[in-house]
Parts: structure tokens; C-alpha cells; sequence
């Protein structure tokens, strides 16, 4: 009995306790009910606060605005032992151009101040605190880099010749500059924001390689032995050249009459590079200079092109590729001086050049070529030994260099007549062999048949010209694709069986006869020293010249 009243007795008192925590919790949770009523409330008016201030700050941007260019954003800056600033000047802040002032301002809250660029145009309120970004300017001066100093940095040449010192904006400092590239100024704050795309030099400098071979040249194998000597071996075997104290020449001259292969011989000779550099895991450079879009009509802007031409060739010299500069048509560049007109633009051209071919700066692994129709016509200077060490002329062809052009245009996979490729046995070489034979024997024989233009000299003696005086490698390209034309022609006007099809030897020998018909009007009756000049038979003076009768080529 008495434990059963000790057993009564302990859970009366731990009921009468679990009742004593239960009213304890009871009261914690109204008192955490009144807390987070008030927490809430608190919360409420904090929000309301909050939109009240964002009301405030956008207030802050209210119209009018003011521009002004980002220059350098501030981070906030820690207190040091030898800080000789205050507090506020430590705070996050931008420095910018705003009415040709320099400035430090504070930016919105609202803002996120790592969008923020160089150069980069914002809107100032009234009490002068960035509110917004906007893009860069749009308009402004194109000037020119005439050297780039770092990355951030470069100096610039202005229209009227003036040179200074800008700064980049964050995307330019991004960007590859080079010398000679256009870029444009922000007039207010001075920095430069955009590169300019313009074609005028890039239009007269094209850094390609030209898809011609050795192989694809006829006629000019001793010229193609002889530039090969000259410019291939000093990069193929350097060693041997410094060892026999041999340098590179730095220039070469191929000339003679228009149309027999001196800029093919050029694109060969990039080509040739090329794929010497391709084979040591390089590659080379070509730049292909056409010489009268060089000239401007602004004092000094030719010259200006020069220098951005040899500066191209030296960036990718430096890098250890050989460059070949192709001045297409010299003489209209660089003709001796003191022969000009009016302008005699010649008298600065000719030293801008000629400083950079043996100027101060080094031009290694850059070799010079010139092709002209009149190298009588170009500057002295230009054309002495340390210059244009190399001379090449590049004569009209004769009859088995003519054979040999021929083959290039005239291939055996072209359509040929059957029924003139039977008589050769069905032999398509044999048929191409004889066709050109044809065609080389009707235009170089000389006889009074072909007699084309007397010429009239200064001391009065007179002689003949023929028709095989005036080949050229481009005559005989043309010839072949006039035989062509007269095939499909033919073809077309006849019955248009297969048989009937394709070139024939009448069609070769007849596009000879138009091609010869049609020069006739060629020779300069006005001036005729020029003209023989120009056409490669200036041995004497000429002064005057007599068209024979062509109507035996009818």
C-alpha cells in the first residue's frame, strides 16, 4: 500500500510539472508572436524606407543631364601609415573629362561600376554624380599611329603633320595597332576609341601570296636561274652566306617590254618563299605595291605611305619571315629626279625610298623588287649597287621561247579537231607540237610578208621592224585564247558534231593573223622616240616612224 501511494505521489508531481513547462511555453510563444509582430512591422517600415530612398536617388537623376568621358575608374582604398589623403578622397570614385575639366566624381549606387571603360561616355546630375553609361563618341578625327608606345599608348599624326601623344580606350588596348593604322580621335577628351577600316593603303598593300609557280613561267629560264640565284639563296642557305661574309641583296630590277613576265616572275618568286617557309613550319609575306595609287595630291601622304609600307615589311621581317615588296611600274614612283612637270613629287619620293632601303633601321629579310617598262626612266640612286644590287632584263621571246610559252597555254587536255588529230595518229602531243611549229614559224619569219613598222633615225639611217620584234609572252596567251574562241565559234556555226569539235591548226594561225592586224594602231606616231622606248627597240633615237601595208593579213 504505501508504494502504491509513493508511485500516486510521483506522477502528481511530475504531471503538476509538465503542466509548469506547458504554461512556460505557452508563454514563450506569445511573447515570440509579439516579437515577430514587431520584427514585421519593422520590416515593413525598412521596405517602405528603402523604396522611399530609391525614389530619392532615381530623383536624383532627374533632366537636366551632363556628359562627360570616363579617363580611370578609383576602387576604394585602404588607410596606410603614409596616406596623405582623406577619407573621402580614399572612397570609390571615377576621374573623368567633363567641359575640358578633369574631375573626380562619385557614381550611383544604382550602377555597377565594372562596366565602366576607358574612353566610355556617362551622364552627370546636377550634383555631378554618375547616373548613367553611355557608348563611346561616334564622330571625331581619323588620324594615323606613327608609333605605338605601349599598350595604352600611341603616337598619332594629324592632318595639318601635328604629332601627339593619346590614350586608348579599353577596347582599342584590346586590339593589335600598328604603324600606319587609323584610328579615331575623340575630339573633347582626346582619346582615341575606334580603329578605322580604311582601304587607301590597304588597297596598294595586299599581304598574300600569289598562287604562281616557276613552273607556270615560259620562255625566261635563264632569268627565272638568275633571280633564283639571287633571292633564294641568301634564305634558304644563310650559313653559307655569313660565312663567305655575303649579304642578301636588297633589291632587284626586272625590266624590258610590257608583257613578257616581270611581274610573274615577282609572284613566282613569293610563291618560291612561301612554300620554303611553309616547309619549316613559317611562312612569308607579299606585298604587292601598285605604284601610281601610292601618289596623293596632299603634300607628304605618299611619302607617309612609304614609310607605312617598309614599316609592315620590318613587323613581319622581326618575326623572322622573309618579305618580298613588289613595286609594280617603278618609273611612275620613282622617276629621276628633277623630271617632273609641275609637282616634281619625285624630289621627296625618291629619298623617303630610298632612306628606307639603307636608312639608319635594318631591313633584314625584306628583299626590294622592281618591275618596269622604263628603267631609263627611273632615279640613279635608286638603281645603284647597295639598292638594286640585282638587274634583270627580261627580253621579248625568241622562237623556242615562244615554243615554250605556248606549251603553257596550249595543253594537250584542251578539245582538239578530230579529224586533224587523225592525221597525226591520234597523237594529241604530236598534234599540239606541230600546231605550235606552225604558229612560232608564221610569226617569226621575216621577210617582206611580215614587215610591220620603218623606223627614221636621228642620224638618218632607217630600218625595219617585223612582227616577231613585237612578241611577247602576253601576245602569245592571247593568240591561244583567240584560237579558242574561233573553235567554239565554228563549232556553234556549223553542224556541231563531235567530230568537228575543238582547235584546229587554222584556228591558231588565224588568231596569229587578227592578233598582228589589231597592232598596227599600237605604234605612237607623236612621239616615236617613246614609243620605241617603251616597246624595247630604242638602240638609236628614233624620230620618226612609217606604217608598212598589213592587208596581206587579211
Amino acid at each position: 500500500m504505501t508504494d502504491t501511494n509513493a508511485e500516486l505521489l510521483a506522477l502528481q508531481n511530475q504531471t503538476k510539472n509538465l503542466r509548469e513547462s506547458n504554461r512556460q511555453l505557452n508563454h514563450q510563444l506569445q511573447v515570440a508572436g509579439r516579437n515577430n509582430k514587431r520584427l514585421a512591422e519593422l520590416l515593413e517600415t525598412t521596405r517602405e524606407q528603402i523604396v522611399t530612398f530609391r525614389q530619392a536617388l532615381e530623383r536624383d537623376g532627374d533632366l537636366p543631364f551632363n556628359y562627360a568621358t570616363v579617363l580611370e575608374y578609383i576602387p576604394a582604398q585602404e588607410q596606410t601609415d603614409s596616406d596623405t589623403m582623406i577619407a573621402a578622397a580614399r572612397a570609390e570614385s571615377v576621374e573623368v573629362l567633363y567641359n575640358g575639366r578633369k574631375m573626380r566624381v562619385s557614381i550611383s549606387p544604382l550602377l555597377d561600376p565594372s562596366k565602366l571603360q576607358t574612353g566610355q561616355e556617362v551622364l552627370l546630375n546636377e550634383a555631378l554624380v554618375i547616373v548613367g553609361m553611355l557608348d563611346f563618341e561616334s564622330s571625331g578625327e581619323v588620324v594615323r599611329i606613327t608609333e605605338v608606345l605601349n599598350d595604352s599608348r600611341v603616337l598619332i599624326s594629324t592632318l595639318a603633320g601635328e604629332e601627339r601623344i593619346v590614350n586608348l580606350s579599353q577596347p582599342l588596348r584590346k586590339a593589335r595597332l600598328r604603324v600606319g593604322d587609323a584610328i579615331r580621335l575623340d575630339p573633347r577628351s582626346g582619346y582615341g576609341v575606334e580603329q578605322v577600316a580604311l582601304t587607301e593603303v590597304q588597297d596598294v598593300v595586299l599581304e598574300e601570296v600569289p598562287d604562281i609557280s616557276y613552273e607556270d613561267i615560259g620562255g625566261l629560264a635563264d632569268q627565272i636561274e638568275h633571280i633564283r640565284d639571287a633571292v633564294e639563296l641568301p634564305f634558304h642557305h644563310p650559313q653559307l652566306y655569313r660565312e663567305h661574309g655575303l649579304k642578301a641583296p636588297k633589291g632587284i630590277l626586272l625590266y624590258g617590254p610590257p608583257g613578257n613576265g616581270k611581274t610573274l616572275i615577282a609572284k613566282a618568286v613569293a610563291r618560291s618563299l612561301a612554300d620554303r617557309a611553309a616547309a619549316d613550319q613559317g611562312r612569308s609575306f607579299f606585298l604587292n605595291i601598285k605604284g601610281p595609287e601610292l601618289l596623293n595630291k596632299y603634300v607628304g601622304e605618299t611619302e607617309r605611305h612609304i614609310r607605312v609600307i617598309f614599316a609592315r615589311a620590318r613587323e613581319k621581317a622581326s618575326e623572322g619571315y622573309p618579305v618580298v615588296v613588289f613595286f609594280d611600274e617603278m618609273d611612275s614612283l620613282f622617276r629621276t629626279r628633277g623630271t617632273g612637270v609641275s609637282s616634281d613629287v619625285e624630289n621627296t619620293i625618291v629619298p623617303q625610298l630610298l632612306a628606307e632601303i639603307d636608312g639608319v633601321e635594318k631591313l633584314e629579310n625584306v628583299i626590294v623588287i622592281g618591275a618596269s617598262n622604263r628603267e631609263d626612266m627611273i632615279d640613279p640612286a635608286i638603281l645603284r649597287p647597295g639598292r638594286l644590287d640585282v638587274k634583270i632584263r627580261v627580253q621579248r621571246p625568241d622562237a623556242d621561247a615562244a615554243r615554250d610559252i605556248f606549251a603553257k597555254h596550249l595543253t594537250v587536255d584542251l578539245p582538239l579537231n578530230g579529224a586533224e588529230l587523225a592525221e597525226h595518229d591520234a597523237d594529241r602531243e604530236k598534234m599540239v607540237s606541230a600546231m605550235i611549229d606552225a604558229a612560232v614559224k608564221r610569226m617569226y619569219q621575216r621577210n617582206r610578208e611580215t614587215e610591220f613598222v620603218e623606223l627614221l633615225y636621228a642620224d638618218g639611217t632607217r630600218g625595219k621592224l617585223y612582227y616577231a620584234d613585237f612578241v611577247s609572252g602576253a601576245v602569245i596567251a592571247n593568240i591561244v585564247d583567240r584560237a579558242k574562241k574561233f573553235a567554239i565559234k565554228d563549232f556553234l556555226a556549223g553542224d556541231q558534231q563531235l567530230a568537228h569539235r575543238g582547235i584546229t591548226t587554222a584556228h591558231l594561225l588565224q588568231a596569229v593573223n587578227e592578233e598582228f592586224r589589231e597592232q598596227e594602231d599600237l605604234p605612237n606616231t607623236s612621239n616615236p622616240d617613246e614609243w620605241a622606248r617603251l616597246s624595247g627597240h630604242a638602240t638609236k633615237q628614233v624620230v620618226g616612224l612609217n606604217m608598212l601595208d598589213h592587208s596581206r593579213w587579211e
